[in-house]
């Protein structure tokens, strides 16, 4: 079943951050599409049987916080 994930992510402050968190994010297995906004400091992230704990480990791993919205 497809899911589809709102995060809020801080730490992010410009474009070089945005692409390390959707390589990261995309890198997580189940995970379809990643859309990180630099604007709104989100992501949504689509995807089926995500671990949603992975991504944020992922996320944390490139050196950002992320928390579910």
């Amino acid at each position: 079943m497809p899911q589809t994930i709102e995060l809020k992510i801080s730490g992010m402050t410009c474009d070089h951050c945005v692409r390390s968190v959707t390589n990261a994010v995309q890198d997580v297995p189940g995970v379809s599409e990643a859309k990180v906004s630099l604007d709104t400091n989100s992501a949504v992230v689509k995807g089926e049987a995500v671990d949603i704990q992975k991504i944020l480990d992922a996320i944390e791993e490139e050196g950002y916080e992320a928390t579910v919205r």
